[in-house]
């Protein structure tokens, strides 16, 4: 680390010399390597972006200048040249965060790691600072796959008529967000990304023309005006952004620092919004991540970095479990369709990719549209199956209900990381799906409490033709099948005490993966000589009859879900017994209206008191003695 050792703020990369930078870059990438092999986390988007850091820091003056990183997933290299050395903790209680943080840095200005965000954030920012009569910059850093996302260009719409705002848009273009870049815009950059003749075309002429005398330079001069015409002929499609209003500059070798910091200059200078487009290759220097077909080791475990090899071998997966039934049902049905917003292979619709690659959509970063079409494919007499993570079902809220719920389509959403989960921090926790579908009017939701449930529900959701119906699962290891004790109108019972024939005075519903967190809490109150029932309603939204009728004849009903507590399964239960006039206490447990911080899933769940012993402890206090 000798020029990075030194490195603890942008003043000190501004003073490194210029031809000491590739030391740096390669210093940077070796700490990377190093580091992330030890803890995990988004290596292949760093490797990509160092040189564009460089430059970016050597340009402009942060954190006078803000810089807003798109996602943050290409934000370590930012936090080490901005001081932040010690990556031991990465994404882990009491470590850095895998994103920007204010907390950690007044470097850092979006910490949301929701896509498709930052030219927004840039350009209120820059308005806002014009405003208020501030002279300072302002950079919005977006991958092209960030600008499949509708609400990018909602923002490049208004930016491109601020003729004077100070704003510089860099595009890191390294044809992926998680995997490969789809739709029209790619083809675009794509083309651009191959276009350079018009640049041959100028370097040729200053170099014969200005060697002609007298009238060698003016007449470079006349072609050089004549720039934007051979632009427009030899490369139509970059013409976009300049018919927008937008001044663009382009493409340049994202691994060229000074080509970079050269392009970045002349935005800086323009005096008005300029969108600097820059090629990177993700997982770049280091080849088994540069070499990765499937994501160039986007998020990546513990590794060791002479082999690239995992240092523990993943187990199975609850989204395994998914992947394995899709591919079945799809064998079984022809109208089984399947939508993805750019995370094929982390949802698990790869493999039904590869069987059935005529039935999958990719719809890039737009989970508003994957909704409304999914909408529309049901119309059209399929079943498509929507494959998200649950925190970004939050972005596609207005689209479930109005599109699917309201005109009753058989639509079914697969949340993946629904509850909490852990290490990559408050945005990305699943812990608001249930409480916003809670109140889409004819929605069912279903938790599986394991594997085998989830294959059970999922062909339960896909024979619903007539409303949409949401499966939802956590992070991490599959759990083990847990087997009922027996099925009772809609329910499982999982766990019972004392006299089958006798109501309990303790009735648990626990929803989805913490099943086995209800049944350690009904061991604990029956070694306290309370009886108790565990029950699974399955489909926990909308609360059925059955799990009514069996909560109103007990002296207390506990649920415990992996949710927003106040506006959770918990919440819907005590408002269907009183709807129903049945006057029977409930507890409830869940996750409390705040953000969680960066965690394992273990730790966070401690914090937030969802384990066993602090339940029971609680609920011991509430039960009436006996």
């Amino acid at each position: 680390m000798g020029l990075l050792s030194g490195i603890n703020g942008p003043s000190d990369v501004k003073n490194v010399p210029s031809e000491s930078i590739d030391d740096l870059a390669q210093e940077i990438r070796d700490f990377l390597v190093d580091s992330v092999s030890k803890t995990g986390g988004h290596l292949g988007p760093n490797l990509g972006v160092v040189e564009l850091t460089i430059a970016l820091h050597r340009v402009f003056d942060s954190p006078n200048d803000a810089i807003v990183f798109d996602t943050g997933h290409q934000s370590y290299v930012h936090k080490l040249l901005t001081g932040r050395h010690d990556f031991s903790k990465l994404k882990k209680q009491g470590g850095i965060s895998g994103y920007p943080s204010r907390v950690e840095s007044e470097h850092d200005v979006v910490e949301n790691s929701h896509a498709s965000t930052s030219l927004s954030w840039a350009h209120g920012i820059a308005k806002g600072r014009r405003v208020k009569g501030e002279n300072r910059h302002t950079v919005a850093v977006i991958g092209d796959g960030a600008l499949t996302g509708g609400m990018a260009w909602e923002a490049l719409n208004n930016i491109a008529v601020d003729k004077d705002l100070p704003l510089v848009i860099v595009i890191n273009d390294n044809e992926r967000s998680y995997a490969p870049t789809i739709g029209g815009f790619a083809e675009h950059l794509a083309t651009l990304r191959t276009t350079r003749q018009y640049e041959q075309v100028l370097d040729w002429g200053k170099d014969r023309l200005q060697r002609t005398p007298v009238v060698g330079n003016a007449l470079y001069q006349s072609l050089h005006g004549m720039k934007k015409g051979i632009k427009d002929v030899l490369s139509p499609q970059r013409g976009m952004f300049e018919d927008l209003g937008l001044k663009y500059v382009g493409p340049v070798d994202g691994h060229d620092e000074q080509a970079v910091e050269h392009a970045l200059g002349k935005a800086k200078a323009y005096g008005g919004p300029v969108l600097v487009h820059v090629i990177t290759q993700k997982g770049r220097g280091y080849a088994p991540a540069a070499e990765h077909e499937g994501d160039q080791w986007h998020g990546i475990g513990k590794f060791n970095p002479e082999t690239g090899l995992p240092f523990e071998v993943s187990g199975r997966i609850w989204t395994d479990e998914f992947s394995d039934e899709m591919v079945r049902l799809g064998a079984e049905r022809d109208d089984i369709v399947a939508i993805t917003a750019a995370m094929l292979i982390p949802v698990g619709l790869d493999q039904f990719a590869d069987k059935y690659p005529d039935r999958v959509f990719d719809v890039g970063i737009a989970e508003q549209h994957a909704a409304t079409m999914a909408a529309g494919l049901s119309y059209a007499g399929l079943h498509p199956v929507v494959a998200i993570y649950a925190t970004f079902l939050n972005r596609a809220f207005d689209q479930v209900l109005m599109d699917c719920a309201l005109h009753k389509q058989g639509v079914t959403f697969v949340l993946d990381r629904a509850g909490v989960t852990g290490s990559d921090g408050p945005s990305h926790n699943g812990m608001w799906d249930m409480a916003i579908c809670s109140i889409v009017p004819g929605l069912r939701l279903a938790a599986p409490r394991d594997g085998e449930q989830v294959k059970a529900q999922l062909r339960e959701a896909v024979d619903v033709d007539d409303a949409p119906t949401v499966i939802r699962f956590p992070k991490g290891d599959v759990a083990e099948p847990i087997a009922a004790v027996r099925s009772d109108d809609g329910y499982d019972v999982l766990y019972e005490s004392g006299d089958a024939d006798h109501e309990p005075e303790v009735l648990v519903v626990a929803v989805g993966s913490m099943c086995p967190t209800g049944i350690a809490v009904a061991e604990k109150l029956e070694a306290q000589g309370h009886s108790v029932t565990v029950i699974d309603p399955r489909w926990v939204l909308p609360v059925s009859d059955g799990v009514v009728a069996k909560a109103r004849a007990a002296g207390h009903v506990v649920v415990i879900e992996d949710n927003l507590v106040t506006h959770g399964v918990g919440v819907a239960v005590s408002h269907a017994l009183r709807s129903a006039e049945a006057m029977v206490p409930v507890h409830t447990y869940g996750i409390p209206g705040q953000f969680l911080e960066h965690a394992s899933r273990g730790q966070v769940l401690e914090s937030i008191g969802l384990t066993p012993d602090v339940i029971t402890t609680d609920l011991l206090g509430r039960l009436a003695p006996r």
